[in-house]
């Protein structure tokens, strides 16, 4: 039961993630938009060939090699959360590491089915509509867009929005990752206190040296 509370969390991410994503597709046009807040916060049905918050990769064997990463990460950060509730490391961590797979499974769940299930979800020129899905993405948090001015190293000259379109899976990993980054010192406090404890080491030792 200690271990089921935390895949239960992934679990629910990725229910959602899904369910609003196909709701997305079967009931908006692409780059169809409305508001929702106001003109801040729309909902703004786009699909994403590349990485997350609209990032994109150059080639189609790049997406294969980004999707294939991915499943293998998503392995490795379920075993990870396995492994921290086993050694009852501070609960807020596995939380956050559960949030991190349930988006990261969220996304997978596109890039390996959705080429294959849903019509007109797979780039041109591919050699397989498996593992080539493009993810959906739908908050567009409209703070500015405009053209980016030449002198601006990579981006100058390009037309972009300065918080990119995303989706729940995005959403969630971005949450358990702030949150992880915020509290580091808590919940590797023992980590913190071996290195304090070592810096101090090396220290009493430089000190016993010039005694001597």
């Amino acid at each position: 039961m200690k271990y089921f509370r935390f895949y239960l969390l992934t679990i629910g991410i990725i229910l959602l993630d899904q369910v609003v994503k196909l709701l997305i597709y079967y009931n908006m046009d692409l780059g169809q938009e409305f508001p929702v807040f106001g003109e801040w916060f729309k909902i703004h049905y786009t699909v994403n060939p590349g990485m997350a918050f609209g990032l994109e990769i150059g080639s189609e064997f790049g997406k294969l090699a980004l999707t294939t990463f991915r499943l293998i990460a998503m392995v490795g950060i379920g075993y990870y959360l396995y492994s921290l509730v086993k050694n009852g490391v501070p609960q807020g961590l596995s939380w956050c590491i559960a949030l991190i797979l349930g988006g990261a499974v969220g996304n997978v769940i596109d890039s390996t089915f959705y080429g294959v299930f849903l019509d007109g979800n797979v780039p041109g020129n591919v050699p397989t509509p498996w593992f080539h899905g493009q993810v959906i993405d739908m908050f567009y948090v409209d703070i500015w867009e405009g053209r980016v001015v030449d002198w601006v190293p990579i981006f100058g000259g390009d037309y972009l929005s300065l918080w990119p379109i995303f989706n729940i899976a995005d959403a969630s990993i971005f949450i358990g990752v702030s949150i992880i980054l915020i509290f580091q010192k808590h919940f590797f406090k023992e980590k913190v206190a071996e290195k304090e404890m070592a810096s101090e080491t090396v220290i009493s030792k430089e000190v016993e040296s010039e005694n001597i």
